[in-house]
């Protein structure tokens, strides 16, 4: 193998990813696997966690399957749990899961609030607390949140989830200083909108995505796949003094 293979494998890692039965976390599953890595995948959705997984094990990797619901309190330290059971200590974790209720903030509920900060910030806590432990013990971890640029860049009828995110953002900071001297990296991407199915299915009007990708220099969304490889970039060792970093990848929205 060459030497720059080997700083950007993760050849024998156990990686947690939710999330993983569609989207940006379902393809992080089959580029972690072609990578090296194990998997233990985590959604609600069994039926789609099956077709991930095959996938998966066709690219010579295990692949442990989880059924979790992370919007309870008591969910996400359950799916760590059993991760640690069946998998063995997890080397790495990948908080893809996320909800978006997109809606004015005049009209936004308290149920569809609660929903979005228990999905996507309550969760990613919760599983890094349980699973880092081991993190530190064998000095390696790397912890991946996947935030959104509206984390960063206000988005209009995105309050809950821009919100979220923003929070998400301050989390993964907040870990890195406390984890950096065990040798745990923590790190967020923001992505741009992806073609995830749902993300077509949003943003294909074009009185939707025109003024969006006016506003982008590139011109464009992003793919899962882009996505995924930044994950996979900083999740090897060709990334580890990469610590604490919230990584726009949104084609130069930010920049201008």
């Amino acid at each position: 193998m060459a030497e720059w293979t080997k700083r950007f494998s993760i050849k024998g890692r156990r990686a947690l990813i939710t999330g993983a039965s569609r989207g940006i976390g379902a393809e992080i599953c089959r580029v972690f696997a072609d990578a090296g890595a194990d998997i233990v995948a985590v959604a609600r959705d069994g039926d789609a966690l099956a077709e991930v997984a095959a996938d998966v094990r066709a690219l010579g990797r295990d692949c442990v399957t989880l059924t979790a619901d992370l919007a309870t309190a008591e969910g996400p330290v359950r799916a760590a749990e059993a991760a640690i059971e069946q998998a063995g200590d997890i080397d790495i974790l990948v908080n893809s899961a996320g909800v978006a209720r997109v809606a004015p903030a005049l009209e936004l509920g308290l149920e569809a609030w609660e929903e979005t900060m228990a999905v996507n910030l309550r969760a990613p806590f919760l599983l890094a607390r349980t699973l880092a432990p081991a993190m530190i013990a064998q000095r390696w971890g790397k912890i991946i949140n996947i935030s959104s640029q509206t984390g960063v860049i206000a988005l209009k009828d995105h309050t809950a989830y821009a919100t979220s995110k923003g929070a998400l953002n301050a989390l993964t900071k907040s870990l890195m200083a406390e984890w950096a001297e065990h040798n745990v990296q923590v790190n967020a991407i923001c992505p741009t909108v992806v073609m995830t199915p749902m993300g077509r299915k949003i943003w294909s009007p074009e009185e939707k995505s025109g003024p969006f990708l006016a506003a982008t220099p590139l011109g464009r969304f992003g793919e899962p796949v882009e996505i995924a490889d930044l994950a996979l970039y900083l999740a090897s060792p060709a990334a580890e003094l990469i610590n604490g970093a919230v990584i726009m990848i949104e084609g130069g929205y930010s920049s201008v």
